[in-house]
């Protein structure tokens, strides 16, 4: 069973449940993703599919991606293709397709996206640091402050919390869970949000550890 699909966060809205409780979703499109590539553990070495999405215009393809597209029966290269490991041999076959039909509501699952990216921040935004006083004269209000010392250890310890680019990090959400799902618009109503800007490319998968409830 393939539990794993490729949408695109169309953005958050709020809807009630069956108790009338205000609840924030964020709704997720998920068109059927075909599947382009069958991996097995006899002919690689392990056990995945590869899922493509979207597709790419014809004069933007490279030979090499229409070849690899034409053999699972597509007249055009997906623009995205991810790689989904599985356990057991995989029952599919090129050219077969998943949907959102495969999720059901209330399932858990995570949401793998890339985060928004915020551009070079400071260590106040970007770690949370106190700062320095906010009153006249101390020079030290949003800096950094010390970083060591001259003799002793005489360099800057690993993992100092420093100014640098903020965001556009590779993250995955767990355990969220499943409002409901339209099959015939092809969207998921994931409750609470989930990593990346209105548009973006994310992952949704059934949780792995999917113990306990979601938030």
């Amino acid at each position: 069973m393939i539990n794993t699909i490729i949408g695109k966060k169309i953005g958050m809205t709020q809807i009630y449940d069956d108790k009338n409780v205000l609840m924030p979703v964020t709704v997720v499109q998920a068109e059927p993703c075909p599947v382009v590539q069958v991996k097995t553990v006899e002919s690689d070495g392990y056990n995945a599919i590869q899922l493509g999405y979207s597709s790419k215009k014809a004069k933007n393809t490279s030979k090499a991606e229409r070849n690899h597209a034409a053999k699972a029966g597509l007249e055009l290269a997906p623009r995205i293709l991810d790689e989904v490991r599985l356990a057991e041999t995989p029952e599919v076959k090129p050219g077969d397709t998943v949907s959102v039909e495969d999720f059901k509501a209330d399932q858990l699952i995570d949401v793998i996206g890339v985060t928004k990216g915020k551009g070079f921040a400071g260590v106040m935004k970007r770690f949370r640091v106190a700062g320095g006083p906010a009153t006249h004269g101390s020079m030290f209000h949003r800096r950094i402050g010390s970083i060591g010392m001259c003799q002793t250890p005489g360099r800057v310890f690993k993992n100092q919390k420093m100014p640098g680019h903020m965001g556009s990090k590779r993250r995955t959400v767990q355990n969220l869970r499943i409002v409901s799902v339209d099959a015939e618009k092809n969207l998921i109503l994931v409750r609470g949000a989930i990593p990346g800007a209105n548009g973006d490319t994310v992952v949704v998968r059934s949780a792995i550890k999917g113990q306990k409830a979601a938030a």
